[in-house]
């Protein structure tokens, strides 16, 4: 009989399943289901682009699943009698009962070095709070959300100036497949990881939506760091200059070419910018 053990893959993107699969194949686990989701919460809409990409990426052998429902979660995958899940980048907590059906329990790759940013959005807020590096940390899931038992973790991935998804995800796979190899081999071994310190969590919930919004009356650096991660997400805040509706596509701190705005605490300078009326 073979020793090969079952797990479903929770993901975002072609490139990060394909780096989970790998992963688990190389420690023991079949991966039998990838399961995707757009929507920020159960009951909303349900795919996109990444969605219909997906489709073309996955092994012939691994269903594809795209739930409309907590409960619909569960169930699906009680068919497939898996032993484990993983979890990278999936909008939504798994639901209590999934987690307790888990004879392996589910394991969650969290980017960055938790207890610290705890929630949905931890690199926005990295990129926010202008912090020079993130982490990736593989945890145990509990019913807490990113609270559980730290079973894998490195910090030090630097966040430049000019950050995008596809540079973010060229630093951290390698990170990704090592943490999570390390925590397979801990899982398969019964370690149930290390408490995280609770006096250290800080949360990193969906930014606000006035986050799309530039106020020139907030500190200069707050409104650079504000358009570098408005950057990073692909899109672009909005602003009154001049008297004319704008989108500011990219600042500088210190003097350069461009329009000089003066903020809470000093000047500074848009470098590039659209009409956006």
């Amino acid at each position: 009989m073979s020793d090969t053990k079952r797990a479903a893959l929770f993901s975002f993107g072609a490139e990060q399943f394909a780096a989970l699969h790998e992963c688990c194949e190389q420690h023991g686990y079949a991966p039998v289901a990838y399961v995707h989701t757009a929507a920020k919460r159960p009951g909303r809409a349900r795919t996109g682009k990444a969605a219909g990409e997906l489709l073309g990426s996955i092994p012939g052998d691994v269903d594809f699943l795209v739930p409309g429902s907590a409960a619909g979660l569960t169930g699906a995958l009680r068919g497939y009698q898996v032993d484990l899940a993983v979890v990278y980048g999936f909008n939504w907590p798994l639901p209590a009962d999934l987690l307790r059906s888990l004879p392996d329990g589910a394991l969650n790759v969290h980017p960055s070095s938790l207890p610290r940013y705890r929630g949905p959005a931890p690199v926005h807020w990295a990129l926010r709070n202008g912090d020079p590096s993130i982490g990736v940390t593989v945890h145990r899931m509990t019913e807490q959300l990113d609270a559980g038992p730290i079973l894998a973790q490195r910090s030090g991935i630097p966040l430049d100036e000019e950050m995008t998804q596809e540079l973010l995800w060229e630093r951290i796979e390698p990170v990704v497949r090592e943490l999570l190899g390390t925590a397979l081999g801990r899982v398969a071994a019964g370690d149930q990881g290390e408490p995280q310190d609770e006096s250290a969590a800080t949360r990193a919930g969906y930014l606000e939506p006035g986050f799309s919004v530039v106020d020139w009356s907030n500190r200069a650096t707050d409104i650079h760091n504000q358009v570098r991660t408005n950057r990073f997400m692909r899109r672009s805040p909005t602003a009154r200059l001049n008297g004319k509706q704008v989108r500011i596509l990219r600042t500088s701190t210190t003097p350069g070419d461009g329009v000089r705005v003066e903020c809470a605490d000093g000047p500074l300078w848009i470098t590039d910018y659209a009409c956006a009326e």
